[in-house]
């Protein structure tokens, strides 16, 4: 076999988008424009030639033939281009996009609700559809502009023409910043009824049960109002910008144009150059109008998506005290040995004065089964979450197994720890019932895991669940599948962790919803699978 070697997605943006040689092909796509460009200017002045001296030779004509034959290759060539830019920067995106996503602390959206969330796969996708179809529309009509200086600097009206060119751009982009601004403003009100909307289905029972019936769609009404007044005046920007733009543009160099013409300055030649520069501006001018609205909803789409975009460049870090130490690591087939060593773990959320561990000290020995008990807030879910490797402690001394997290990385203490975060953290995918199994292990399932998966699931007292289900372990399950009650969610967790053959298994709270007789098997299940066991609950 062979190996192909590559920037993982967290690499810097620059480094990733030079080793996929998007900057070539950019520029191969830049020089193709130009050159059909330059083409078409060399036809324009072979025509013009023959117009001037009054008779039109076959050579000429034979020329202008080949120019325009000559067209097709880079026109080919700017759209395969163009299509293999917009595919390779979507990719780099949707890598960068998805490895953020993972690498986002909980705290940083735990404030979310799950129509903020949607929005931001919403502005992704935005994103995601102007890298694959307009990215490289704004270079193209920039380069145009570029051209059209040298034309227009060599006609009738000479560095005046240009000096109107650049002001036009001026206020284009003056126009455009008004534009982004109200698209800004739309987009934030059109996102806000999303959440609403989203926030208002996921709890639609407490809505009937606490609002009268009269007052359910006031608020629906006011925010539809103010969209539709923001709709308007979006709109109105946009056909101004549409239509000031372009013909603007055009009014005002036929206007420079007009003083030499009057005034007999100008031949025949430098008017019609004057001419073909002002058509080609226009044309530039034209495509960025149109372009604009892509390129305007781009940039609302990225303050959205900017946080996830930056996260999948964060390092991952260790506490300094911890960096370099390790205990040496057990030997082959030692039962006794330490799994868990931790000394002053020091743990705070954000900015908080008050950290959630002080000084927490404690050793697992392997096959121990451990009850941590204690008040809410006390910092029992924080723990297991450190221990698991969910979270990073500021300072002090952790090690599993006798190898600190920066000798093990992220993948190989997850794969000898593992946790089954509280209910409301953890989650049922919209997928099968083995795939929410399986994910934490291996997918898709090797011959023997989905035999290991409904032993586990008949152990913990779910095989009358899988009996009931019409796919048994294919059955869809999730928001639009098959609806499992809350200690049927609560097995699958604990399923889930057992499945993962891990040294160290933490379940923080994972029996709470279970009646006595369930708690009985599903607990008799764990002690039985579990190597090394720690139990978080409420006293």
């Amino acid at each position: 076999g062979c190996w192909l070697l590559g920037l993982p997605p967290g690499a810097p943006p620059w480094a990733a988008v030079r080793q996929a040689g998007l900057p070539g092909r950019a520029a191969v796509l830049v020089v193709s424009h130009m050159m059909q460009h330059t083409l078409l200017l060399l036809s324009w002045w072979v025509l013009g030639l023959g117009v001037l001296r009054g008779r039109l030779d076959p050579g000429w004509l034979i020329a202008w033939a080949l120019l325009q034959l000559s067209f097709i290759p880079f026109r080919s060539l700017e759209l395969w281009t163009a299509g293999v830019l917009s595919v390779c920067a979507g990719r780099l995106l949707k890598r960068r996009l998805m490895t953020g996503a993972l690498k986002i602390e909980p705290e940083e959206i735990r404030h979310q609700g799950a129509g903020q969330l949607l929005s931001r796969i919403l502005n992704a996708e935005a994103l995601e559809t102007f890298a694959l179809t307009g990215s490289h529309v704004g270079a193209i009509t920039l380069s145009e502009l570029v051209l059209a200086v040298p034309i227009l600097a060599a006609g009738a009206a000479g560095w005046v023409h240009v000096a109107l060119l650049l002001a036009w751009v001026g206020v284009t982009a003056w126009l455009g910043r008004r534009y982004y601004l109200q698209r800004r403003t739309w987009t934030g009100a059109r996102l806000e009824m999303t959440y609403d909307l989203v926030e208002q289905m996921v709890g639609h029972r407490t809505r009937l049960a606490q609002q009268s019936t009269g007052r359910w769609h006031a608020q629906e009404d006011r925010d539809l109002e103010r969209y539709l007044d923001l709709s308007g005046e979006l709109d109105r920007r946009a056909a101004l910008m549409r239509s000031v733009i372009p013909r603007g543009w055009l009014l005002l160099s036929l206007a420079a144009l007009a003083v030499p013409f009057v005034r007999g300055t100008a031949t025949t030649a430098s008017l019609a150059v004057t001419l073909g520069g002002s058509l080609f501006a226009w044309w530039a001018f034209w495509k960025m109008t149109r372009g604009l609205g892509e390129m305007a909803e781009a940039g609302v789409a990225w303050r959205e998506v900017a946080p996830i975009f930056h996260a999948a460049g964060r390092r991952e870090t260790v506490a300094p005290e911890a960096e370099l130490l390790s205990a040496a690591a057990p030997a082959a087939g030692d039962e006794a040995h330490v799994v868990v060593e931790a000394h002053d773990l020091v743990f705070r959320y954000g900015e908080r004065a008050d950290p959630a561990l002080a000084g927490c000290a404690l050793t697992i020995q392997a096959g121990e089964r451990l009850l941590l008990e204690g008040p809410s807030g006390g910092g029992k879910s924080t723990l297991g979450s450190v221990l698991s490797g969910l979270r990073i402690p500021q300072s002090g001394l952790l090690l599993l197994e006798g190898l600190d997290r920066h000798s093990l990385g992220l993948d190989g203490w997850r794969k000898r720890a593992v946790a089954a975060p509280q209910f409301q953290e953890n989650h049922v995918l919209t997928d099968t019932f083995a795939f929410n199994l399986l994910m934490g292990r291996e997918w898709p399932p090797r011959p023997g895991d989905l035999e290991e998966a409904e032993a586990v699931c008949r152990e913990l007292g779910l095989g009358e669940l899988l009996d009931r289900m019409p796919s048994g372990l294919n059955q869809m399950v999730g928001e639009s599948g098959w609806q499992l009650s809350h200690g049927e969610k609560s097995r699958l967790y604990i399923a889930r962790a057992l499945l993962q053959r891990a040294e160290l298994i933490v379940l923080d709270e994972s029996f709470a919803a279970l009646d006595p007789e369930s708690l009985r098997q599903a607990l008799g299940c764990v002690l039985r699978r579990a190597r090394t066991l720690l139990v978080i609950a409420h006293p």
